[in-house]
């Protein structure tokens, strides 16, 4: 026994190791989150928003107003310090239904100093496919900070050019899964590692049967699971349940 803790020291080998879920192992193909994004206005700020330069606010604004029948005359540019054009992004849970709401996140696009006090007007977010999964809108809270003194001093304390909206998007569509179609469910380890890959085909195998589970590779794990949807939920929540020691990760 001495000999064999001498040979694990010199050459590294862990002594032992602890079961960990399988789930912080692993990540389910099919059920992840989705990034969207949008182009939207903040108005209502203090005198802190783009200026003239910055000519895509001004258009924004005028194409905006003119779904509402107000026509600017031509080569007219309004002054527009009260308001940002920013991007708005926003990451939909996996699974979620219309109606439910997400945080998002508001940034800058132009030279505006700050977007304290102001107020994300309706905003369309996209996905990747150029589909729109949700609508933005709410007032924006700013954890920064800008100052400057008469002098021409100034600090700054985080940024004031990006800023949260709680719950400020409303999902109008469920972004489609081929999870509950799929005749196999694909465990996708976030640290490759053969070991690991192994060990859990076999706590898989040793609590549903051998045949249940294989490794395709370093990284892969391929489990044969109901189809029926209520019976799928059963099976992926014994899976939860599961505690597997973890491998050593590929070099």
């Amino acid at each position: 026994m001495i000999k064999r803790i001498l040979v694990a020291c010199v050459l590294g080998w862990p002594l032992s190791t602890k079961a960990v879920p399988l789930m912080d192992l692993v990540d389910i193909e099919g059920i992840r989150g989705n990034q969207l994004i949008g182009y939207g206005l903040v108005v209502g700020l203090d005198g802190t928003g783009d200026k003239n330069q910055v000519r895509f606010t001004s258009q924004s604004v005028a194409n905006m107003i003119k779904q509402f029948g107000i026509n600017l005359p031509p080569n007219v540019d309004p002054k527009l310090k009260n308001v940002a054009a920013v991007t708005v992004t926003a990451e939909i849970p996996p699974s979620y239904s219309p109606g439910q709401t997400v945080d998002i996140t508001v940034a800058s696009l132009g030279d505006a100093k700050s977007l304290r006090g102001g107020q994300l007007l309706l905003t369309p977010l996209q996905g990747v496919d150029g589909e729109t999964y949700a609508l933005a809108q709410g007032a924006v809270v700013v954890g920064g900070l800008n100052a400057t003194g008469q002098s021409g001093s100034s600090v700054a304390i985080n940024s004031a050019n990006s800023g949260r909206v709680p719950n400020g998007a409303t999902v109008e569509r469920m972004i489609p899964s081929d999870f509950s179609t799929r005749d196999e469910v694909m465990l996708n380890l976030r640290q490759p590692s053969f070991q690991t890959a192994a060990r859990v085909v076999e706590a898989v195998n040793g609590r549903f049967g051998s045949g249940t589970a294989s490794a395709l590779n370093s990284t892969k794990i391929s489990i044969r699971a109901p189809i029926t949807s209520t019976q799928r939920i059963g099976f992926m929540a014994m899976l939860e349940g599961l505690e597997v020691e973890e491998g050593r990760e590929r070099p």
